[in-house]
């Protein structure tokens, strides 16, 4: 015969139960100091990345708008930076960094403008180099060719487009292959304050022809226009880009050394412009 019944444990004593609380509050504690190590580090990263992040902003001459657009997007891609780009005539620009503008990278259409600002004390000592060579086209919509688009400058059209010569160095060497040709364009002249608007006065129809960036027509929804002439590189003086690096800080200075890499030159060189070795 089994006797069969429960078996008894010994209960816990008031030592037991007080030995169990104090476990369960010390475990409590190392979850509590887990999650504050965490939150706080958390926090650390978080302004550690606010901090370091910065807008860089940045005077683009309007022909190199468009490429400026594609090396910001590729600059911020691998940086915790933005990059403002503000377009515009280079006579405008620098006559606004002489005034104090608060920009802190300087890309103008000519060399003159950033040397000068240099040679005022204004920029970073030695951080002045050129970053595209730039070329200039006849363009005239209507014509079926190149060599039409050239017989109409010497011939037949009722309005020339160009840039003003004394803020944009595009308008400056238009002028000079006008002089350079010996074409009249007393009366048939009409004047965009910068190469974008004179892009426009033309795409509009409110000028036949005009004389622009070589860069404007490969960016356009048609960059296989037959009415373009490229125009002889003698005929005009050299276009020569700079920049300009202003204010001396960390992003102004990364975003600089980006316009020299050659990702970068790849990029300007794809736009239709010329980069030195």
């Amino acid at each position: 015969m089994h006797w069969r019944g429960r078996v008894s444990r010994p209960r816990a004593g008031p030592h037991d139960l007080n030995q169990t609380r104090s476990e369960k509050e010390r475990r409590k504690h190392v979850i509590m100091r887990s999650l504050l190590a965490s939150l706080s580090i958390t926090c650390c990263l978080s302004y550690w990345c606010l901090a370091s992040a910065a807008d860089i902003k940045v005077a683009v001459a309007s022909n190199f708008y468009p490429t400026a657009a594609k090396l910001a997007r590729q600059f911020e891609d691998s940086s915790s930076h933005r990059v403002l780009l503000s377009a515009g005539s280079t006579g405008k620009h620098h006559a606004q960094i002489k005034h104090g503008a608060p920009f802190d990278v300087f890309l103008a259409a000519d060399s003159e403008r950033p040397m000068a600002l240099e040679k005022e004390g204004i920029g970073v000592k030695n951080r002045r180099a050129i970053y595209a060579l730039g070329r200039l086209v006849l363009w005239h919509p209507k014509a079926k060719s190149s060599q039409q688009a050239l017989q109409s400058l010497q011939s037949g059209y009722r309005y020339i487009a160009i840039a003003n010569p004394k803020l944009a160095p595009y308008g400056r060497a238009a002028e000079q292959t006008i002089k350079s040709l010996g074409v009249d364009t007393e009366g048939k002249l009409v004047m965009g304050e910068n190469i974008a608007q004179t892009y426009q006065f033309v795409a509009s129809g409110a000028a036949d022809l005009g004389l622009i960036a070589q860069a404007q027509i490969l960016s356009s929804q048609q960059p296989d226009e037959p009415g373009v002439w490229l125009v002889p590189q003698d005929l005009y003086q050299p276009i020569v880009q700079e920049a300009l690096q202003l204010s001396d800080s960390e992003p102004a200075s990364a975003f600089f050394d980006f316009l020299q890499s050659d990702p970068a030159k790849h990029i300007i060189q794809q736009a239709g412009y010329g980069v030195t070795q």
